[in-house]
C-alpha cells in the first residue's frame, strides 16, 4: 500500500523541526504531491505535520 500525501499548507513560519519533516517528505511546494511508501516511519512524519497535509492511501 502506498499514501498519497500532498501540502496543502506553505512551512514558512512554522518551527524548524516542522520544515524539516516537510522536507524529509520531499514537499517543496504548496499543492505539490507524492506517493510515498505506507511505513510506520512515514505515518509518523505525516502525524507531525498533519495540520498542513493531506494524505490518501492509494494502490501502488
Amino acid at each position: 500500500m502506498k499514501l498519497k500525501v500532498t501540502l496543502r499548507r506553505s512551512g514558512i513560519g512554522r518551527p524548524p523541526k516542522q520544515r524539516e519533516t516537510l522536507r524529509g517528505l520531499g514537499l517543496t511546494r504548496v499543492s505539490g504531491s507524492r506517493v510515498l511508501e505506507d511505513t510506520p516511519s512515514i505515518r509518523g512524519m505525516i502525524a507531525k505535520v498533519s495540520h498542513l497535509v493531506e494524505w490518501e492511501q492509494v494502490d501502488g
